[in-house]
């Protein structure tokens, strides 16, 4: 799957995350603990954004300009209407071309969906955009050995990948960045996130 079919699955699936009982606070003590560690509070980007806003209205609180991207359409007339006050792009991470520098940038739950041949590369955009000593958030699928796979477990069919926890260390450590952390934070599931700083040169 592309990232346009995937902006188009979540077209389908919108209301999964208006339900009452979805978790506003999932990732939430995450973020506050990659916040921690930025110097500075400018420009702030949360990739694959979705329509909740919590990763953006807790950025705002902490002093950053913050702005969203994401494929979906549908998410993303959701957010507008909510937050008009926010800036949000509607664009495939992997073809878009990043017109600003940041000091932090999440990707929660997004990075994800494209395709693996794309994962470097997306990755390496990402932590060029950012400022030195800007600050990097991702989840990701914490296997083993790289792979992707498709399941249908929110309604459509939906792709994943993942450079594998090994992958994405290696792939950082390349990129100077320092690795600030690193959990598997939905133990037994294979759901693990890191927090990675760039180095200033």
């Amino acid at each position: 799957m592309n990232p346009k079919q995937i902006g188009q699955a979540y077209d389908q699936i919108t209301g999964l995350w208006e339900k009452p009982e979805f978790n506003l606070n999932n990732g939430i003590d995450a973020h506050v603990k990659a916040i921690e560690l930025t110097q500075s509070r400018g420009l702030a980007l949360d990739i694959g954004c979705g329509l909740t806003g919590r990763f953006i209205h807790l950025l705002k609180q902490q002093g950053f300009t913050p702005s969203g991207l994401d494929v979906s359409k549908k998410m993303l007339d959701i957010a507008r209407h909510r937050m008009p006050e926010i800036s949000f792009i509607e664009a495939d991470i992997c073809t878009y071309s990043m017109q600003e520098e940041y000091d932090f940038i999440s990707a929660w739950d997004s990075i994800w969906h494209i395709p693996l041949s794309e994962q470097k590369a997306v990755l390496t955009k990402i932590v060029d955009s950012l400022n030195p000593n800007g600050v990097f958030i991702l989840s990701f699928g914490g296997v083993d050995e790289a792979g992707d796979h498709v399941d249908d477990f929110m309604g459509p069919q939906v792709y994943y990948s993942s450079l594998g926890t090994s992958g994405f260390l290696s792939l950082f450590i390349e990129l100077n960045c320092q690795i600030k952390h690193l959990e598997f934070d939905q133990y037994p599931e294979l759901h693990a996130y890191m927090i990675v700083q760039k180095q200033a040169v």
